[in-house]
């Protein structure tokens, strides 16, 4: 197995590169002086500046996949993929099925490269408050969504550990800030409150509920330096290690908007959650061995939500 890429001007694939995280890995690794091969279904302007591949990853044979990666001398392989089907073969094909095949396409490539895996907070499963969800906690995934995220994270460690990859778990929690897929609540409350009028006032339902949210470019940052890290085979928390209340987030949200109050109405309610009501990232261990931590504020996050909305 190959050793670590140099600090700069290595070749990296960002597989789902034109979605909400993948773009700004993409953005961020370009400006670090990587060279990125952007891999997605569509393309577009989103993957514009970089090299791109037009492919399902989920779809393709692996020594197709093995292949692209060799022709282009990738040195590490950032799988920011993900979906939010309904169902349980949408899950188990966006989150098991595509990355059973991009580890076996790994380990058939002569010069593996180091495989970067970002999975979600709510693969441990909901959790009782005040808890720091620390990397230590025994996942126990409630939702289909957690289950199958999990899935496919263990797949990776679990090559890791067999020697097969040299791989490492990004853990995130829910990701806000530019472009934020309309797929999420706050993607869905920046498009109703597009719609808002003052002789029509918009009713937003927010959860009682407090979770951490990290802004998609503090995760970028954090997925750059696993690039050249030594740690392999663990799972690191990215977060911002705050539990903000969902309607602390949605007034942030309003406030970014610019709108005038009587064109809004907040009332409480159930919402639908792929976990449960209280998140909190203990995030100590991505400091340790990334030196890494949150720099964005969340009003910050939120008038990027607002200012740059999904495509």
């Amino acid at each position: 197995m190959s050793g670590r890429p140099p600090a700069e001007g290595s070749r990296v694939a960002v597989l789902g590169a034109t979605g909400c995280v993948g773009r700004c890995v993409s953005a961020a690794l370009a400006r670090e002086g990587h060279e990125v091969l952007a891999v997605a279904r569509r393309g577009g302007p989103a993957a514009a500046g970089h090299v791109f591949a037009g492919l399902d990853v989920a779809a393709v044979p692996p020594a197709e996949l093995a292949r692209l990666l060799t022709r282009h001398r990738v040195t590490t392989v950032v799988n920011v993929t993900g979906g939010w089907g309904t169902t349980e073969e949408e899950m188990r094909y966006a989150h098991i099925t595509l990355v059973e095949r991009l580890v076996k396409a790994v380990t058939l490539m002569d010069d593996r490269p180091r495989l970067i895996h970002v999975g979600s907070i709510h693969e441990y499963g909901p959790v009782a408050e005040p808890l720091a969800i620390g990397e230590d906690l025994e996942p126990r995934p409630a939702t289909m969504y957690a289950r199958t995220k999990l899935a496919g994270s263990e797949l990776v460690l679990d090559a890791t550990r067999a020697g097969r990859v040299d791989g490492l778990v990004l853990r995130a929690v829910n990701v806000c800030g530019p472009r934020t897929t309309r797929a999420s609540f706050l993607g869905a409350v920046v498009d109703r409150l597009r719609a808002a009028d003052a002789s029509d006032p918009v009713t937003l339902r927010v959860a009682d509920a407090r979770r951490d949210f990290i802004d998609v470019r503090d995760l970028a940052e954090a997925v750059v330096l696993t690039v050249t890290s030594p740690a392999t085979g663990q799972v690191v928390n990215i977060g911002r290690g705050e539990a903000t209340a969902m309607r602390e987030l949605v007034d942030l949200l309003v406030a970014a908007s610019g709108l005038p109050p009587q064109a809004i109405r907040v009332e409480d309610g159930p919402i639908a959650s792929k976990g449960g009501g209280w998140t909190l990232a203990d995030i100590r261990l991505a400091g340790e061995l990334l030196g890494w931590k949150p720099r964005i504020t969340l009003a910050e996050a939120m008038r990027a939500t607002w200012q740059t909305p999904a495509d």
